[in-house]
């Protein structure tokens, strides 16, 4: 797992084959076992980008994209971001590329073309396909925009007790799996979790980056954070837990939930 996230990236250039049927079969069987730890359904699709019409202006060369669907409950954003990283990652062990696509995409025609319900969410979709072997110009123009290969340093990112004391990595036994979470991947790469450890309880924090993305219906922070969530828990294990510990926060960061683990 720890070779699968330090050498995935976001493709957005593809080589323009087909999956092969053995691949999206082995797909199509993996989403079946997903789970994660709200015990939230996240149901996946699979279409054809020419069958259905479907694009998106910074892709190019895809034939095939995955979207998923959950229901309108708390936590359907954790939920959400957990599963289909789970989803990203696996393609990625198969050779196969992917990338959030959260907003550059007309989203009333992929929720059409996934028959998403009144009552479910569809926070994002990806394209499924074989990397090209060269990116596209405007490839690398967003990728240098928002500084892909880059990530902001732990001690910006998680905290001893409270907030501003950072987490000494050399002492802590969850080192691999903060690591393993600064590398998720995010929103225009804005990495927006924060992580507060007391004992062996580490409380996730979304932190926003303007008010009113605290009174919207959802926000695509959060499901960032469940993709966190993935990357710590499936290389720290421990128990997934909602209860405030009470913390004072920064302006604009909101609690998620706790990780409880055996070791600290």
């Amino acid at each position: 797992m720890q070779d699968i996230i330090r050498t995935r990236r976001s493709v957005r250039t593809f080589d323009g084959r087909p999956l092969k049927a053995e691949d999206l079969d082995k797909l199509k069987t993996f989403v079946t076992t997903i789970e994660n730890p709200y015990g939230i359904p996240v149901e996946f699709h699979f279409l054809d980008a020419a069958e259905h019409g479907l694009s998106s202006p910074v892709i190019t060369g895809e034939q095939l994209y995955v979207g998923a669907t959950v229901p309108k409950v708390p936590h359907a954003e954790e939920a959400f971001g957990y599963s289909f990283e789970q989803l990203v990652l696996y393609a990625w062990s198969l050779g196969i590329g992917t990338t959030w696509i959260a907003g550059t995409f007309k989203r009333e025609k992929f929720e059409e073309a996934f028959n998403k319900a009144e009552d479910e969410y569809m926070f994002c979709v990806s394209p499924l396909g074989y990397p090209a072997s060269k990116i596209s110009i405007k490839e690398s123009i967003m990728r240098k925009g928002c500084k892909a290969d880059s990530r902001r340093p732990a001690s910006e990112l998680f905290f001893d007790t409270e907030f501003g004391k950072p987490l000494d990595m050399a002492s802590c036994a969850q080192a691999d799996s903060f690591e393993m979470l600064r590398l998720a991947p995010s929103a225009v790469n804005r990495q927006p979790w924060r992580v507060v450890r007391t004992g062996n309880d580490y409380h996730f924090y979304v932190q926003h980056t303007k008010a009113a993305s605290l009174e919207e219906e959802w926000s695509i922070h959060t499901v960032d954070l469940g993709i966190g969530l993935c990357h710590f828990m499936g290389e720290a294990g421990g128990k997934l837990i909602i209860e405030n510990p009470g913390i004072t926060t920064p302006a604009l960061a909101k609690y998620i939930a706790t990780v409880r683990t055996d070791e600290i």
